[in-house]
């Protein structure tokens, strides 16, 4: 008991010197944008809804910056309109903390039992850790939706609803209604062959968009006429802070960036990305599928600033995942958590920003995009999960794969037609 205690005291001290130690770091490093966006947000709800202007006409005062989301966006958002500017800081901070802290929990759970680490010291642990990750904290200083729509996105592909695949694809088609690029997953769905999950996104992003415009007809019909093609509302295509192809491509020629040298390279990075796919999915591992998916989603969107690569942090927690299911000792495992120290390392420490004003030469070709070499090398190297190891008659050493939430997974049979009994993955409850 005496051993117990002084090893949970010892926990409580480690948390507490490493949450200090991220606070200074953000203290330094984070930079304060004043929930930049937060207030794009709210000054174009109040501007509609109390002052009769229209929502895409408004422009943050001194700004170029718009409310750029479809429609339903604005509804799910309508009540920020009757709140108080802090009192809607303070659910922004909460939903982006709370949406985080779950995702979190599902993903790393399973690691932390299978190693059998503490498990609240383990979350916690990761929670500083996340606290100090560059898209997270960007996204909780300005104000953003990431968060909020990795969860939807999350809760459909990690099979979390109650009633498990027959409700696959409500979440993504309300991520892909709020903000359209979530609508690579129902992509993924069919590339996947999930073909009732992508009907049921389909569906529900759909229905979504009908019911706003049936409420905002003026709305929605500016912004699916002008609004959405509008493309100077979202800024600088070359800036950067935009660590997609698009940006690589922008930036070794600000002034005329070649269309058809980055629509072949989104051509080629969709390639690698549905063959991935389609092989994660034939073991049926949905999270890598949302880790690649999230991946690529960040490189062929025409902008992806670096708030919205949260995308990438499912991809750094099966990265650990896949080190500690590997054999203690072994040069895989090794190589997988240096891939993990050296991915995040990079991902808290604002290096595309030391070549923010002058990204030429080499030096800057290199480092100016580092977030897109991490992104296409999550895509192209993120492992697998191994299947699983069917049980054998009088095997009692069969052993559980790594595993992540992956609930109702079809059947697989034997070429002979023989349901094998797999082990059984760990699930969250």
């Amino acid at each position: 008991m005496a051993q117990g205690a002084r090893r949970t005291a010892g926990q409580v001290a480690a948390v507490i010197v490493l949450a200090v130690a991220v606070a200074g770091f953000l203290s330094v490093a984070a930079v304060r944008h004043g929930f930049f966006d937060l207030h794009v947000y709210r000054g174009a709800l109040v501007w509609w809804v109390h002052d009769g202007g229209e929502i895409y006409d408004y422009l943050k005062p001194g700004t170029q910056y718009g409310f750029t989301y479809p429609p339903f966006a604005a509804l799910v958002m309508l009540p920020m309109a009757y709140l108080s500017w802090h009192a809607a800081i303070v659910v922004s901070v909460a939903a982006g903390v709370v949406t985080t802290a779950v995702l979190i929990w599902w993903l790393l759970d399973p690691v932390a039992r299978r190693a059998g680490w503490t498990r609240w010291f383990t979350f916690a642990v990761a929670l500083c850790l996340v606290a100090a990750f560059e898209p997270m904290r960007e996204t909780i200083n300005f104000g953003q939706v990431n968060t909020l729509l990795l969860f939807l996105v999350a809760v459909d592909l990690l099979r979390l609803l109650p009633g498990g695949s027959r409700w696959a694809g409500i979440g993504i088609g309300l991520a892909t209604a709020i903000k359209l690029t979530p609508g690579i997953f129902i992509v993924y769905l069919l590339v996947t062959r999930r073909w009732r999950a992508a009907v049921t996104a389909s569906g529900a992003a759909t229905a979504a968009t009908v019911v706003a415009a049936a409420l905002f007809p003026d709305a929605s019909r500016e912004f699916w006429t002008s609004a959405l093609w509008n493309t100077a509302r979202v800024g600088e295509l070359a800036f950067v802070s935009n660590q997609s192809l698009r940006g690589v491509v922008a930036r070794l020629d600000p002034q005329s960036p070649s269309t058809l040298a980055w629509l072949l390279l989104v051509a080629a990075t969709l390639v690698l990305w549905a063959w991935r796919s389609r092989v994660a999915a034939s073991v049926g591992d949905e999270a890598t599928g949302l880790a690649l998916t999230g991946a690529v989603m960040c490189l062929v969107s025409p902008v992806t600033w670096v708030h919205h690569l949260v995308w990438l942090l499912p991809g750094l927690l099966l990265l650990l995942d896949r080190g500690m299911a590997a054999p203690p000792g072994g040069r895989r495992r090794r190589v997988l958590l240096a891939c993990v120290g050296i991915g995040y390392a990079f991902l808290i420490s604002r290096i595309v920003w030391a070549w923010e004003e002058d990204f030429s030469g080499l030096d800057g070709f290199l480092f100016s995009n580092t977030y897109v070499w991490i992104s296409l090398a999550l895509l192209a190297f993120l492992p697998v999960r191994r299947p699983a190891v069917a049980w054998s008659s009088g095997d009692s050493t069969a052993v559980e794969p790594a595993a992540v939430p992956q609930l109702d997974k079809p059947d697989r049979r034997s070429p002979a037609g023989q349901r094998h009994r797999i082990g059984r993955p760990l699930t969250v409850r």
